[in-house]
């Protein structure tokens, strides 16, 4: 599976090819989709730029890109939207519009809270477990990770050289946890495509996107979400070339 990741925390000032609008986050679901993603996650914002759990910004975003495509459809719940977890709580239980599923940073203040009020309104939950963060080590005692959909593998390492360092020690970190969950695997910046390729080795789940890389694998820079699904795919089928021979 490759889920994209449409936006993330980036704005306009980061790239031109970041998508705000609902409409602009449909057509780039649209786009990527077609390109090859299983998968879509995105961050809705404010006209402003800013991510938001309000149901009155989420509730277009949702509706927009779902016109657009037939995947599942997931939204961040990080602290930097919504800082107060009890807010957070608050937010989800007024969604009027539920996403598929919706991330879940297991390092962050209120992660069991925030988890559970998303189980009960039958929203999946991405356990987001970041490298060099406590996020493992919470994880591995929440009562509720054998009941997450699949657990995010994040990498934080913004470099190309220690990235698939961090992911292998990541992994085994989270292979010690009898969460019995899909993994999905995934870097940021310059450490993005060495996890990608890893993932790809090693038959995992993983995600692309303009939140995690502005660049395409050669260091050009991107020009949309579907150009880097269709780099990760294509690195995904060359990985499965390479195990077949």
């Amino acid at each position: 599976m490759v889920q994209v990741c449409l936006n993330g925390p980036r704005t306009a000032a980061d790239s031109g090819a970041v998508p705000l609008s609902p409409a602009a986050l449909a057509e780039a679901a649209r786009r990527a989709v077609a390109a090859g993603a299983d998968d879509v996650h995105v961050h809705p914002k404010t006209p402003c730029g800013t991510d938001s759990l309000s149901p009155r910004v989420l509730a277009p975003v949702l509706e927009a890109i779902r016109a657009a495509v037939d995947v599942p459809v997931g939204v961040t719940t990080g602290a930097w939207a919504e800082p107060d977890p009890a807010r957070r709580v608050a937010r989800i239980r007024a969604w009027t519009a539920l996403p598929d599923h919706a991330s879940v940073n297991w390092h962050e203040p209120g992660a069991d809270e925030v988890a559970a009020a998303l189980l009960a309104r039958g929203v999946g939950v991405e356990a987001g477990v970041w490298s060099g963060t406590a996020g493992a080590e919470r994880f591995a005692r929440s009562p509720l990770a054998p009941r997450v959909l699949r657990v995010l593998a994040e990498v934080t390492d913004r470099d190309a050289a220690s990235a698939a360092r961090s992911a292998r020690d990541l992994l085994a970190a989270l292979a010690e946890i009898p969460h019995g969950r899909p993994v999905l695997l995934h870097g940021w910046d310059a450490g993005a495509w060495p996890v990608v390729r890893l993932a790809a080795r090693i038959g995992l789940a993983t995600r692309v996107g303009i939140e995690d890389t502005l660049l395409l694998p050669d260091g050009s820079p991107a020009a949309d979400n579907a150009q880097l699904v269709a780099a990760a795919l294509s690195l995904t089928d060359a990985a499965g070339e390479e195990g077949g021979g």
